[in-house]
């Protein structure tokens, strides 16, 4: 029987050859940008917002402004009611008030610095501020709980360097956003990316976040030295 001839049992057969797919380790750089589907929960409170700031130094510089102003102008007119002249100031801007047009220049600046001033007191009144925190879903309707963003992108970079293949990594984490650059020294980079990108997405799930942040993760080789 001929080597070639498979139909006897001692014979040799020619095993098929599968081409292996060869990893392009000269890739530069591997990126992706979506939003995780993030599980809503049962029974959970999804209400979520930002934390209002009490504005403290504002609202301490305006009430220094207005007691410092209103006192002076309250010992003056004490002072006038006492037959005492009034202070040079007072005369002085009530004269400039009485002659100088509505299109002066002085006039118009002051006009637009007082505007600018409240419309910046109308913003602070009616926004909450506190952009560094993110709401928390929580257990109860009447506990809510928020997350410092530099802590949400510590707890992202310690499960990026679990991944196999990662170097380094910077995770960013604004309100809306969680940004992952990574450099891998060894391995494919879009493996290297899959994997972060499913690290993170679960890492995004477990902070347990009210909204759902969009995540980029971009991943590359170290640079060449010299």
């Amino acid at each position: 029987m001929s080597a070639g001839d498979n139909g006897g049992t001692g014979g040799t057969e020619r095993l098929p050859v599968v081409e292996q797919p060869t990893q392009k380790l000269d890739q530069s750089a591997s990126a992706a940008s979506y939003t995780p589907v993030l599980d809503d929960g049962d029974g959970e409170d999804a209400r979520g917002g930002r934390l209002w700031s009490a504005r403290r130094i504002p609202a301490a510089l305006v009430a220094l402004v207005v007691l410092g102003a209103t006192g002076l102008l309250l010992y003056d007119l004490a002072a006038v009611r006492a037959d005492r002249p009034a202070m040079g100031w007072r005369r002085g801007l009530a004269t400039e008030l009485a002659e100088r047009p509505l299109d002066d220049v002085w006039v118009l600046v002051g006009a637009g610095a007082a505007g600018a001033v409240g419309v910046w007191l109308l913003v602070l009144a009616a926004t909450p501020g506190r952009r560094s925190l993110l709401a928390m879903r929580g257990p109860a309707p009447d506990l809510r709980a928020w997350l410092d963003r530099d802590a949400a992108a510590l707890v992202l970079r310690d499960r990026a360097m679990e991944v196999s293949g990662v170097r380094s990594v910077r995770v960013r984490v604004t309100r809306s956003r969680v940004e992952a650059r990574a450099v891998s020294h060894f391995r494919a980079l879009d493996d290297v990316r899959a994997d972060l990108d499913a690290a993170l997405s679960e890492g995004i799930r477990g902070l347990g976040l009210v909204h759902g942040p969009a995540l980029s993760v971009r991943v590359a080789r170290p640079r060449k030295k010299g």
